[in-house]
């Protein structure tokens, strides 16, 4: 199956972080492709005044089952010096699961697709730009077609 994985880095050596763990991440996944590195300003409520993100979206094949992917990125984060102090606390690494082939799981410790991946345009830019026709089981619809939908900046 394809998988997709979002990158976003906002405190260190951003660029260096996003390297290091797309090489990490790269060791998971056959045929691994990164998109090009993008800089964006943090999403979400209370957030204005933290420092600007590096993002990428990785993308590659795996018949890891959606448990063990999900537990292989986190690895990677606390291997790379992630720390959780506070949801949406700036991050060295941030790693998120966002499209494991046609696998739709929804439970306590993991969203696959990832909920609001179709309404973040750091997310969907890079992924359209790498894999645009790959296919949101939930919608139906293209990584490119998504981003059409989403209001111009």
């Amino acid at each position: 199956m394809l998988v997709a994985v979002a990158f976003g880095s906002n405190l260190g050596d951003r660029r260096k972080s996003i390297g290091m763990a797309a090489a990490d991440v790269s060791r998971l996944l056959r045929d691994f492709r990164l998109s090009r590195v993008i800089e964006t300003e943090p999403v979400g409520l209370g957030l204005e005044n933290d420092p600007p993100y590096l993002n990428a979206v990785g993308v590659g094949s795996s018949d890891a089952s959606v448990d063990e992917l999900l537990d292989a990125l986190l690895a990677i984060e606390a291997a790379r010096g992630r720390t959780r102090p506070f949801p949406g606390a700036p991050r060295v690494i941030d790693l998120d699961l966002i499209l494991a082939g046609d696998r739709i799981v929804h439970s306590a410790d993991v969203d696959v697709p990832h909920p609001r991946f179709r309404d973040r345009r750091f997310v969907l830019e890079p992924l359209a730009e790498i894999a645009p026709d790959l296919v949101d089981p939930e919608t139906g619809l293209t990584a490119a077609e998504l981003l059409q939908r989403l209001p111009h900046k």
